[in-house]
């Protein structure tokens, strides 16, 4: 039996899983969730973190147990932030966006297969790839993959 692959969902994947405002996306994200018992699935404190962030109480508890039986990986590690930080440095990932790179490391670090992201602004972008499987290696990390929901 072929090995599973890892994934890693940043808080964007169960936050579309909830949102009415982007009907297709949503449809894509519950079609996803469907396929999602083929894989070992992760996320991590951070996401919790910005769950716990959504103001609407009942959509908050509803992403927390959406993701509840996912492995929760902690983001709290020296290397992770030192990855991270690297990412920042080198331009991928603007400052200000330091959790999108903290996402990124974690999926690095914990060397599982694809990061899945709707953020197509720092994330799930051929720029933000290329450059980020750059400095994997560089580093001596295994290169990730990068897609959104859509791709699985």
């Amino acid at each position: 039996m072929p090995r599973k692959i890892k994934l890693y969902l940043d808080t964007s994947v169960p936050n579309a899983y909830f949102d009415e405002k982007n009907p297709h996306r949503k449809e894509i994200t519950e079609q996803f969730w469907l396929k999602l018992k083929e894989h070992e699935v992760f996320i991590s404190d951070l996401v919790i973190k910005e769950m716990e962030a959504t103001g609407d109480e009942e959509l908050r508890e509803k992403l927390i147990k959406l993701v509840k039986g996912f492995e929760n990986l902690s983001t709290k590690s020296e290397e992770i932030k030192g990855v991270a930080e690297e990412y920042v440095l080198r331009g991928i990932i603007p400052v200000k966006h330091i959790e999108d790179a903290i996402h990124i490391a974690v999926t690095t670090i914990n060397s599982l297969d694809v990061l899945v992201s709707w953020n197509f602004e720092h994330i799930v972008k051929l720029k933000t790839k290329r450059e980020v499987n750059a400095v994997n290696v560089l580093l001596g990390y295994n290169p990730i993959e990068i897609i959104d929901p859509a791709m699985i």
